[in-house]
């Protein structure tokens, strides 16, 4: 069931993120190492290259917890990547589009910079 909700929830926001109907592969979550600030993932299966030149890939992100706090499940981001310059801007969080996202750099984040890697360097030449 939790498989069929998150599939679910990918076409959404590929749908969500793009303005356009999207094609739902099967979600193939890609851990990234920890840091102090959490888990990172981003799914093989939904990486695309956008009519611009940049990529789309959806990721998810833990934030680290407390002792004593109780575990969340995570957010949902749709990254826009430019390859080229290393930038990235989050076009939709947890299914809500973020309209006039502004490109930024990965600023020293080991999480969002091994996005940025691990999806630039999985698509074919």
């Amino acid at each position: 069931m939790a498989k069929l909700l998150a599939s679910a929830l990918l076409a959404l926001l590929l749908l969500l993120g793009s303005g356009r109907p999207a094609w739902a592969g099967p979600v193939n979550w890609q851990e990234l190492p920890a840091s102090d600030q959490g888990q990172q993932w981003w799914d093989s299966g939904s990486l695309r290259n956008t009519k611009d030149g940049y990529i789309s890939v959806l990721s998810r992100f833990l934030p680290a917890t407390k002792e004593g706090e109780k575990p969340r499940m995570g957010d949902l981001y749709v990254m826009e990547i430019d390859c080229g310059q290393q930038l990235y801007r989050d076009t939709s969080v947890n299914g809500l589009p973020q309209f006039g996202a502004q490109w930024l750099p990965a600023a020293g984040d080991s999480l969002i910079n091994g996005v940025i890697e691990a999806s630039c360097a999985a698509l074919p030449a």
